[in-house]
């Protein structure tokens, strides 16, 4: 056997034997960056598990002629507005003296635990009565409409609705706006005054009602 070829089949052994060393010490490359400009947009928000059976007061006010609504409808809706924004605001006014009691209790450096969870418990029930009240009056809206008259906001809702994945829903959390529950408002364990919740009824101007 010539060393020429022994000197071949040494070289060839060692290049296989070598060639699984160095795949093993290349790093691992993490999944790849999209292209700048290129990023994935976020997924679009979930989809609102009570949009299509409640309707939102103010959509109600916006197409009172198309419904027909009558004055006896008109006349309940309004009483049932007003009531409910003079309670949501009787609410708002407790619920931001419980989030600076809650805030007052855990600023310091040693919290007292019992303390700050009684106050959270507070918070947390001003919460949920605010949210009650806003599906009492989306319920009471929609059993004063007629059958005719709920179909025809369904076909509006419809027509009005953006495409998919263009922005949030008319779901809980976006505040106790018509229609939806309310929220907690940013920054803190419990809801905020301000732009995360909002009185009955739409608008800026007030409670309003149908006219």
């Amino acid at each position: 056997m010539s060393q020429r070829w022994i000197l071949r089949v040494v070289l060839v052994i060692a290049f296989a034997c070598a060639a699984p060393v160095a795949m093993a010490q290349q790093p691992a490359e993490g999944p790849q960056q999209p292209p700048q400009g290129e990023r994935q947009k976020p997924p679009p928000p979930p989809p609102d598990p009570l949009g299509d059976s409640i309707f939102p007061p103010d959509m109600i006010m916006q197409h009172q002629r198309e419904l027909s609504l009558t004055d006896d409808q008109k006349t309940f809706m309004r009483a049932e507005i007003q009531r409910t924004t003079t309670r949501f605001n009787e609410l708002q006014w407790q619920l931001q003296d419980q989030m600076e009691a809650l805030h007052e209790t855990v600023k310091s450096n040693s919290i007292n635990e019992q303390l700050a969870l009684t106050q959270l418990d507070k918070v947390l029930e001003s919460e949920r009565e605010i949210k009650r009240l806003h599906m009492e009056l989306a319920i009471r809206l929609k059993n004063k409409l007629t059958a005719d008259q709920q179909i025809k906001l369904q076909t509006i809702r419809q027509n009005n609705r953006p495409p998919r994945g263009d922005g949030p829903g008319m779901g809980p959390g976006r505040g106790p706006g018509p229609g939806r529950p309310g929220g907690p408002g940013p920054g803190g364990p419990g809801p905020g005054p301000g732009p995360g919740q909002r009185p009955p009824g739409g608008g800026q101007g007030g409670p309003g009602g149908p006219r």
